[in-house]
């Protein structure tokens, strides 16, 4: 089904506006819509785009001390593959010549290293991720409402004092405009590229986009003389998506030497592809597990990447929410860390959200029902934590919101109606 394209992007909440003094950089994976963003809220400015060889050419030859008169303040995208721009911005910015800019970029690391070199304490860095949720339910220029998930965490107190008030089950248009953005993420994944298309070329465009990555973004980072070992760890890290890493066993299954395997997995992540979840770091027990979980942010990759193009697995399912609450997390930047629990003895609490307030907990059950024996372990980490613990959600398939535990605060959440 075809889509409108133009969706409204949280980030443009947090951007600052033309006329305050900034040098604005934001980077995110390809296709993620940052020209569109920078374009839409920033109309009165130049446009650059320094993947034609021609512009990068041009710039090249404008003297430092007449960018301010040939330039001005403009959307600089790519802006990494023209070293010399950075130099000429941080002049005329310095000088007062200009007072605005904003660098755009898909290669992070290529991108930070100019920044670090040139534009330290003067730049004002931001990624944009691929869509979310909640950003799937709103057309640019309509009245948008910011997902539960943003309350559960800016607030202080026990989870009840939010959910006490909330609707058991929705109905109607909100419940189903809810659960169709948390599905077509869990089939097709984030990228805005996807939404004008019929779900038959949505397949093609993932598979041009991930060959794309590899031979162009990949290309940014490191020059590979064969791109197989990369493409077969890529692969293998999709598939443990949800789970502890392993470094040497990784290395194994793809034949390399473990150090190989570390550097091509930092290339993942930094290219916007994966994340490591950090074991929680408070010291509740000498026995926690040390090694972190791998996801891959994006279902869609994920899918195409594996062929799995059926139902939601349970691990399908984890990657889709722990994704979800990331890119929100980074986007909006609240002061909320996300680690998880787990100890040698199997005791496990997949996702928590260590806010100002205390420390929220999630369990993740990719079925429609779900009891009060799913949150076992979170009742265990809640007595541990004492007066730290606001409460803890077993995230589900279905539609009903309830409390499962009044004495640690323990709801039962649809996965929709936290994130959308």
């Amino acid at each position: 089904m075809r889509t409108k394209t133009q969706k409204y992007r949280w980030l443009s909440k947090r951007l600052p506006q033309v006329g305050s003094p900034r040098i604005v950089v934001l980077t995110g994976a390809r296709q993620t819509g940052k020209t569109t963003l920078a374009r839409a809220l920033f109309p009165s400015l130049r446009y650059v785009n320094l993947d034609s060889l021609e512009e990068r050419e041009l710039l090249r030859v404008v003297r430092t001390a007449s960018w301010a008169e040939s330039v001005g303040p403009a959307v600089l995208d790519e802006a990494q593959k023209e070293p010399t721009v950075f130099e000429k911005v941080k002049w005329a910015f310095d000088e007062g010549q200009i007072d605005f800019t904003v660098l755009l970029g898909s290669s992070r690391i290529l991108l930070m290293e100019r920044v670090k070199e040139t534009l330290a304490g003067r730049a004002y860095l931001y990624d944009l991720w691929p869509l979310m949720a909640s950003e799937l339910m709103f057309d640019a220029g309509q009245p948008v409402a910011e997902p539960l998930l943003h309350r559960l965490v800016n607030s202080a107190g026990r989870l009840d004092d939010v959910l006490g008030s909330e609707a058991q089950i929705l109905l109607g248009p909100e419940e189903e405009r809810r659960r169709q953005a948390v599905d077509h993420l869990a089939q097709w994944g984030g990228m805005p590229g996807l939404l004008p298309l019929e779900d038959e070329d949505r397949r093609e465009w993932l598979r041009s986009y991930q060959q794309t990555f590899l031979e162009r973004d990949l290309a940014d980072l490191v020059r590979l003389s064969d791109l197989h070992p990369f493409r077969t760890m890529q692969q293998l890290c999709m598939l443990r998506s949800g789970q502890l890493l392993s470094y040497a066993d990784l290395a194994r299954d793809a034949g390399l030497s473990a150090a190989t395997a570390r550097r091509y997995l930092e290339y993942l992540r930094i290219s916007y592809q994966t994340m490591l979840l950090q074991p929680y770091r408070r010291n509740l027990t000498s026995v926690l597990v040390k090694a972190p979980k791998l996801y891959w942010i994006d279902l869609g990759l994920l899918r195409q990447g594996t062929r799995q193009w059926g139902p939601l697995t349970g691990a399908m399912f984890e990657t889709l929410a722990v994704g979800e609450i990331h890119k929100w997390l980074s986007s909006m930047a609240p002061d909320t860390q996300m680690s998880f629990y787990r100890t040698r003895s199997g005791m496990e609490v997949d996702l928590l959200l260590d806010t100002p307030a205390g420390v929220i907990g999630m369990e993740f059950k990719c079925r429609k029902s779900v009891g009060l024996s799913d949150g076992t372990s979170m009742r265990a980490l809640a007595r541990a934590l004492g007066d730290r613990w606001r409460g803890g959600l077993i995230v589900h398939t279905g539609h009903d919101l309830s409390l499962m535990s009044r004495d640690t605060s323990i709801w039962a959440m649809p996965l929709h109606r936290l994130v959308s």
